[in-house]
């Protein structure tokens, strides 16, 4: 990534920008600091317009409810409210972004698997990252297999699926019978990450009853990393990440 900029870091952001480099202060550097840089900027304006499908990256403060004020940015082909990536119908990803899955995520998933185990419980990691074109070819072949109408209730469309953040993992259990249904949420294991995955910075991504808001039907096997405070929170008020951020989302439904 060569895009160099300064933002604010929030206490519940997962994926940061690149720090602000200094340029050297001795006056012999001066000259080879600046055509350095010129040069570097001058290769970084292509990629970064590729990358961001020729948009600018900003950031806004958007006023929502009463008095309830969010930052809301769009960085690097994704966007962020409150330092929170949000990916939905609504909040698309660029085709571009592929950064895998995200470490902090990762090791929270791990750990949060592990304690499960340790309960007697057989946990087990699914599905995780998946890119534009494997969400595409996915996709299709949901579509040719039940129609549009019906994929699009439990599967997202290219550009519009949490898979791609790195953020979003699929859970399950062994024998596999329940896995992908939502057979899981009644499972020892379903509940028991129903109740805890909070604890690891991790929610309950498309609960039942918010069908209407997410856009998607009850899926109790897909998890997203937020942070454990917004995680907290989120859990406590039996909300969505949409409701939470209140953004994102038709308020009229």
């Amino acid at each position: 990534m060569c895009k160099i900029h300064k933002t604010t870091i929030h206490k519940n952001m997962i994926l940061t920008d690149e720090n602000e480099r200094t340029w050297p202060v001795k006056m012999n550097r001066y000259i080879g600091g600046f055509l350095a840089a010129t040069l570097l900027l001058g290769g970084c304006s292509q990629k970064d317009d590729e990358n961001h499908n020729s948009k600018k990256d900003h950031v806004k403060t958007v006023q929502q409810g009463k008095g309830t004020k969010h930052q809301v940015a769009h960085i690097d082909g994704v966007t962020k409210v409150d330092g929170i990536i949000l990916v939905n119908k609504s909040v698309p990803i660029a085709k571009g972004y592929n950064k895998g899955e995200d470490a902090v995520a990762k090791t929270q998933l791990s750990k949060m698997i592990s304690d499960g185990r340790k309960e007697g419980l057989n946990i087990i990691y699914r599905s995780g990252f998946r890119s534009y074109a494997e969400q595409t070819q996915l996709y299709n072949s949901y579509v040719q297999r039940d129609g549009k109408k019906a994929a699009d209730k439990y599967s997202a469309a290219p550009g519009t699926s949490e898979h791609q953040t790195g953020l979003a993992f699929d859970i399950g259990t062994n024998p596999s019978n329940s896995d992908f249904k939502t057979a899981f949420g009644s499972t020892a294991e379903g509940r028991w990450l129903a109740k805890n995955a909070y604890k690891y910075g991790f929610i309950l991504r498309y609960p039942k009853g918010k069908e209407k808001i997410t856009g998607y039907q009850y899926e109790p096997w897909h998890f997203r990393y937020v942070g454990k405070k917004a995680a907290k929170a989120i859990h406590d008020q039996k909300t969505t990440l949409e409701e939470y951020l209140d953004y994102g989302y038709n308020k009229r439904k």
